[in-house]
This record gives structure tokens, C-alpha cells and sequence, in this order.
């Protein structure tokens, strides 16, 4: 597998240290990481920000980083809004084929998509075909590109494994793939190297953080007690010391077939605070722990 670092993890979204994009692949090179996966928005890689002199300053970084660009990350929620006249998905079918011109020119194979969120009062099935007519075109445009699309198993349409199976088969394109995580079936229940092994095959890259479950109460005065609170809290810890069976997840992947890129994120308030020394322990000991096991 290919190791990679996420700059989602420097981009101070939960009050973490910021680096720019240029600062940030350096890092990525110092801590040890051949590849890295950019963030296709603001303050990183917005489509809205590149100019020939900002992707010049981006291929400048990685080459003298000795760091490819792996992935690009698209955020998307393939679902009309409440305005109809808006055309949403049309505008992020532009926005991701702008994120795959631009995948391509810093030499990356990948831009990585959600699906949809599940939105109350809408027909789900309505929404499933409007994602497959989507990222089909999505695919046809980032081909143009020799661009793949990744779909990430973390928004709800299509989250669980079999169903995002039936999505992909259902989409049918070659360069359409997955970015298959262990966070969401972990948290679901589902079996992870079960899971991994069956999306295996069809799997281009796989984001990788550990959390802990932090249960939840609410005292009831009047009956001199608590509450359970459902669902639990989730927070972000160094990798290999929270609940997700990775060794199970890896596996799975590995018995399946893939060989892809393995990025390490930190997209969560992080377990020791978003100063760059936290974020740099973090960051090498995911990469030490995949080393460890030969898993790169």
C-alpha cells in the first residue's frame, strides 16, 4: 500500500495548527510520507484559488518534498436543495470535474466524492437515482482527465457496504471506485474484515483515523439517577489506540485484493490538542504502526 498524509489534518477546521498547501507537503515529506492526499476546498485546494502561480507553487513543493500527490478530495452532497431553479448537482459535477483537471495537472490519479446525506421528507429512491446519474457523469468528465472517482462510505446513501456495492455496480464506470473506510462500518457494526475483504476489489484508496467511544448520560433529578444518551460521543486518538479493529480492516483489504493508497487524516478535534507537535506525534505514528505490520 502507498502512504499518504491528509491536509485536512493541518487545515485548522477543528482549531488545529494551519499550514499552507506548500507548507504542509513539506511536513508531509519531513515526517516520512512519499504521497499526500489535498483537500479540493478552501484553505487548501479550492478549484477558486488556482491560479497557474498557486498550482505552479504546488507541483514546486511536492517535487522538492520528494512527495506525490495521491488523491484529491472533492466535498460533496449530491442532493437538490430546497430552491429547485438552483442547479446543485450540476454545480458540483462542475466542481468536481474542475478538482480532476486539477488532480491530473499536480499528477494525481484520484479525486474522492461523497454521496448524500439522507434529507427528511424526500424519496430516497428519487435521491439514489439522481446519485448515479451524478457521478456517472462525474466519471465521464474526470476520464477525460485519466482521472478516477472515488466514492467515500461515509455519507448515508449507500453507507453500508452492500448497498455501496450496488451503487457502484449500478453507476457502472470503469474509473468509478471506492475510498472505503473502517470509521463508518466500525461504528455501524459491521464486520470489518468481512467488509474490507468485499470492497477490496473495488477500492482505489482507504482514509484511515482511530477513535474512542465516550459514553453519554443526562441526570434525571426526580428520579435520582441518569439517563442513557444514544449515540456516544466519538473522539479522535492516536491510531492504534481506539476502538476500530484495524488489524481485522487491513486484513480484509489485503485478502481482497488491494494495493492502493492508505492516507491518514485527522479530521476531528484530536486527543492532545491541535498544536503541531500533537499533530506531528499522530501523524508518524499512524505511518510507524503501518510500518510495523508491512503494511507499506
Amino acid at each position: 500500500m502507498k502512504p499518504a498524509l491528509f491536509s485536512v489534518s493541518y487545515a485548522g477546521l477543528w482549531g488545529q495548527a494551519a499550514l499552507t498547501v506548500p507548507e504542509f507537503i513539506a511536513r508531509a515529506g519531513r515526517l516520512g510520507y512519499p504521497g499526500v492526499m489535498l483537500m479540493g476546498k478552501r484553505p487548501h485546494l479550492s478549484p477558486l484559488d488556482a491560479t497557474p502561480a498557486f498550482v505552479q507553487s504546488v507541483k514546486d513543493a511536492l517535487q522538492q518534498a520528494h512527495v506525490r500527490c495521491e488523491v484529491v478530495a472533492a466535498y460533496t452532497h449530491l442532493v437538490p436543495g430546497a430552491a429547485a431553479e438552483v442547479p446543485v448537482i450540476e454545480l458540483q459535477i462542475a466542481g468536481v470535474e474542475s478538482l480532476a483537471r486539477l488532480a491530473a495537472e499536480l499528477g494525481a490519479g484520484v479525486v474522492r466524492i461523497f454521496t448524500a446525506y439522507e434529507v427528511e421528507g424526500q424519496d430516497a429512491q428519487a435521491n439514489w437515482r439522481r446519485v448515479v446519474a451524478a457521478v456517472r457523469e462525474m466519471c465521464d468528465r474526470a476520464a477525460a482527465c485519466g482521472v478516477t472517482i472515488a466514492i467515500q462510505n461515509h455519507h448515508d446513501l449507500a453507507v453500508h457496504t452492500d448497498a455501496l456495492l450496488e451503487l457502484v455496480a449500478e453507476i457502472d464506470r470503469k474509473n468509478c471506485k471506492l475510498g472505503f473506510d473502517a470509521w463508518s462500518p466500525a461504528l455501524r457494526g459491521e464486520d470489518l474484515y468481512e467488509a474490507a475483504r468485499k470492497a477490496a476489489p473495488h477500492t482505489a484508496i482507504t482514509t484511515n483515523a482511530d477513535y474512542i467511544r465516550v459514553p453519554r448520560f443526562r441526570y434525571r433529578p426526580e428520579l435520582v439517577n441518569y439517563e442513557r444518551l444514544s449515540p456516544d460521543w466519538v473522539r479522535a486518538v492516536p491510531f492504534g489506540t481506539g476502538f476500530i479493529d484495524y488489524a481485522a480492516f487491513f486484513k480484509g483489504l489485503r485478502d481482497g485484493g488491494f494495493n492502493g493508497v492508505a492516507a491518514y487524516e485527522m479530521c476531528s478535534p484530536a486527543r492532545g490538542g491541535g498544536a503541531l507537535e500533537n499533530l506531528d506525534t499522530c501523524t508518524a505514528a499512524y505511518l510507524k504502526w503501518m510500518q510495523d505490520r508491512q503494511l507499506v
